[in-house]
């Protein structure tokens, strides 16, 4: 079983920066894809963005896409998610998410994840 945690979330500005963490502990030898999704008060969860196992493939929601970017340590086994230009559409609680996966694809609905993080709360202020 893989469990993983989420953390850097928090209370920014509009306009400003967070970088989000998603560490992986128990039986991380993969290979996982990985994503991130958020649900914002009253919505459902949504795709944020996703990265292949090997890294050379990500993809992003349109309402993210040029602000945001996916990167992945697997030596450490992190994935980070960093967030520029927070705007007042992203806050939510997000969730890193994870499952096997060996092929150059990347998983942008939550039902083909069978790993899910505790997620971490974004805020931001006007």
């Amino acid at each position: 079983q893989v469990q993983l945690v989420e953390s850097g979330g928090g209370l920014v500005q509009a306009g400003g920066s967070l970088r989000l963490t998603c560490a992986a502990s128990g039986r991380t030898s993969g290979p996982y894809a990985v994503g991130w999704f958020r649900q914002a008060p009253g919505k459902e969860r949504e795709f944020v963005a996703a990265i292949s196992w090997n890294g050379r493939i990500t993809q992003f929601a349109d309402s993210v896409r040029n602000r945001f970017t996916i990167s992945r340590d697997d030596a450490k086994n992190t994935v980070f998610l960093q967030m520029n230009n927070l705007m007042p559409e992203d806050p939510a609680v997000y969730y890193c998410s994870a499952r096997m996966s060996s092929g150059a694809y990347y998983y942008a609905i939550a039902y083909e994840y069978a790993h899910w993080g505790q997620g971490t709360r974004v805020t931001v202020s006007a």
